[in-house]
């Protein structure tokens, strides 16, 4: 791996920010100001590595227009300041086109999100994944990986063939698989980010991962960092007492099946008067009795000097 990759790869290893995509009322048109206001809010709370067009950001409901207006919101938001690893996906096409866009926009990586397809064969997943790294020699390359069945053979061979795979963002909820896949990909080949956010970071970092992807660095930066603080020093016993801390804002966004895990987050930020809550379909707005605990959280958060 060229120097520039192997540093790309220590740098992600962190706490990587989804950003929230904020709409205006009613959920038709971006609000790429406060997108930028959000993202330079990050930055200025210590984030080192965002990634526009994530889950978080609905990168399922944006159109190709506004995948390309979000990197570029992110990467002027930036401003140097951090690194951005664009989420891409859905066909090939599209999503080498959106990895052409995010490298000429100025980002330094790719999240490509899993194939969208009922019907995926090793081989297939790892043509994939080439195709894309290979339009973008110069851009680490990291696969976002839900799916049970790919080994940590899968990912070395995809390594072999694609010099530029600098990390895996891994959200399998299960930190035992985790633990042999990574081993048996290369623990120390790759930066190994926890993709079930702070809930799982935990178990997932003394399993083998150095970083941890995150929704509720949004709304509470203080707290993700102070997460990651704990676990690279590794002061277990503090980490937990942050994870008691964001324990019930992170079940609600992952409840049935994490129907609410954009609204949860919106609504947080609609709370703190930094955005608005408009999700679109299918993600909703939450009932009241959900809004009322997410704003007894904040109150809980506000008089222990997290917000």
């Amino acid at each position: 791996m060229p120097d520039d990759l192997s540093q790309l790869r220590a740098r992600l290893q962190t706490v990587v920010a989804i950003p929230v995509t904020p709409f205006r009322p009613g959920g038709i048109e971006a609000d790429w100001d406060t997108h930028a206001a959000l993202i330079a809010r990050l930055i200025e709370h210590g984030v080192e590595v965002v990634t526009p067009n994530g889950n978080t950001g609905e990168f399922y409901t944006l159109s190709a227009a506004e995948m390309r207006r979000a990197v570029e919101s992110s990467v002027a938001a930036v401003a140097g300041r951090a690194e951005v690893m664009a989420g891409i996906g859905l066909d090939t096409a599209s999503a080498v086109a959106l990895a052409r866009h995010a490298h000429d926009c100025g980002a330094t990586s790719v999240m490509v999100h899993q194939p969208p397809h009922p019907y995926r064969s090793v081989e297939g997943w790892i043509a994939y994944h080439c195709e894309i790294a290979a339009a973008v020699p110069e851009l680490g390359v990291l696969p976002y990986i839900r799916d049970p069945n790919v080994t940590g053979a899968h990912i070395a061979a995809l390594a072999e063939a694609c010099p530029n795979l600098v990390g895996v963002k891994y959200a399998v909820p299960d930190p035992m698989r985790f633990a042999s896949v990574a081993r048996d990909a290369g623990l120390e080949r790759f930066a190994w980010i926890a993709g079930l956010a702070e809930l799982s970071a935990p178990g997932y970092w003394a399993a083998g991962a150095t970083g941890f992807t995150s929704g509720l660095v949004n709304v509470a930066p203080r707290l993700s960092m102070a997460l990651l603080g704990a676990l690279r020093g590794g002061d277990y016993g503090k980490a937990m007492k942050v994870w008691e801390q964001v324990r019930v804002f992170e079940e609600l966004r992952a409840a049935d099946a994490s129907a609410d895990n954009v609204s949860v987050v919106k609504e947080a930020l609609c709370q703190l008067g930094l955005a608005g809550r408009a999700v679109r379909p299918p993600s909703r707005l939450l009932p009241e009795n959900v809004r009322d605990q997410i704003g007894s959280l904040l109150d809980q958060w506000r008089a222990e000097g997290w917000l």
